[in-house]
């Protein structure tokens, strides 16, 4: 049985030893004083926290060089996250493959994600059609958005959304790079 000390944690994670105890402490007792975690339990009990136990389906919207990256992300398809189908409104991409997500006409958005069963999404689209895609995809059951579009876009009390501008961890390079 593999076990992991508060010690062993802080030094990987780069924190104190008791703020890894109150923040596991948190979420219910899995560690033993004096014996640490057993990873197995702790790797699972977390996991169920986050949700990760589960398979979550997504689709991607906007199957441009961005999209199209996300798609063949190695990492999707592998665990928690399943991308089950791709939109563009681009009639040369519709029918073609990004990786193993078949790329879907636009239009069919409301249908594909219903037959798919996707509950969240990943928007790649041009600043000027982020609005009305994310009301497309809220109004068709996606409760998660991962928005790479260049423009922030406000969650809703059905539909939370995670901005993603990749300027600011270049800017944390920038600011904490050698120079």
């Amino acid at each position: 049985m593999a076990r992991v000390s508060s010690q062993q944690l802080a030094g990987e994670f780069n924190l104190s030893s008791t703020q890894i105890r109150k923040d596991l402490a948190q979420f219910g007792e899995f560690g033993v004083r004096g014996v640490g975690y057993d990873v197995g339990s702790l790797v699972a009990h977390l996991a169920s926290l986050l949700r990760l136990d589960l398979t979550h389906r997504v689709v991607i919207v906007g199957m441009g060089n961005m999209g199209t990256a996300l798609a063949r992300y190695p990492q999707f398809n592998s665990e928690s996250f399943q991308v089950v189908a791709g939109f563009d409104s681009d009639a040369a991409k519709v029918g073609r493959q990004a990786g193993r997500v078949l790329i879907h006409d636009l239009r069919d958005l409301e249908k594909v994600v219903a037959e798919q069963r996707a509950t969240m999404a990943i928007l790649a689209v041009p600043a000027e059609a982020a609005t009305s895609s994310l009301a497309r995809l809220e109004a068709c059951g996606i409760t998660s958005v991962l928005n790479f579009a260049p423009v922030s876009l406000p969650s809703s009390s059905t539909c939370r959304v995670k901005n993603v501008d990749l300027r600011i961890p270049l800017e944390e390079l920038a600011f904490f790079g050698v120079s």
